[in-house]
């Protein structure tokens, strides 16, 4: 696992403010704690780290804080922090930035559901070119052990048509799988 002050492709040493400036374009110092995102984030009582409090750590370069607190995962991207921003600092779009690097620099602080999720979803792309609920369903209760948590929901989902119990695959599947292929390559080379 790469160390959480890892800075891959951008260079050593570069900031993670600067790092996040080139991906997105972002300015995170334009923030001046203000505290309107947070006030109006749907996920702030859940979260230790409020979206103000998370910006202000990508201004003071504090990655192993920002990869192992549980906060950067709950955030749904509605992107109510965004609207709020008077100075258009755009919350949402850096911490799913912040996301992208814990994952790829392998951070432990991606609550094991989150994992399992990702990994169920892509695998129902990678396979059927689109999704399959019930195997994504399947493959997430598989992996986080739940297996029979929100079972009751089933029936019903399954009556009103909401679950297939044969997936579909789309005429593209094999150019999915190329598109796929080529975005792991590029990340196991940067």
């Amino acid at each position: 696992m790469s160390s959480p002050h890892a800075s891959g492709h951008h260079g050593e040493g570069a900031s993670l403010g600067a790092v996040l400036r080139e991906q997105t374009g972002l300015n995170a110092a334009r923030c001046y704690q203000c505290g309107k995102c947070s006030a109006g984030c749907p996920m702030a009582a859940e979260m230790r780290l409020k979206p103000h409090d998370l910006v202000r750590l990508i201004t003071r370069d504090q990655r192993a804080t920002l990869f192992s607190d549980e906060s950067i995962w709950l955030c749904l991207t509605c992107e109510t922090c965004s609207a709020r921003c008077p100075n258009q600092v755009e919350p949402a779009r850096l911490i799913d930035a912040v996301r992208g690097l814990a994952w790829r620099e392998g951070a432990e602080g991606a609550p094991r559901p989150v994992r399992a999720f990702h990994q169920a979803f892509l695998k129902q792309i990678r396979k059927h070119g689109r999704m399959f609920e019930l195997g994504l369903i399947l493959g997430y209760k598989g992996r986080t052990g739940q297996l029979l948590r929100d079972a009751d929901a089933g029936p019903a989902m399954l009556s009103r048509g909401k679950l297939k119990l044969a997936p579909h695959n789309i005429a593209g599947v094999a150019d999915v799988r190329r598109l796929m292929d080529a975005c792991e390559a590029a990340e196991v080379e940067a």
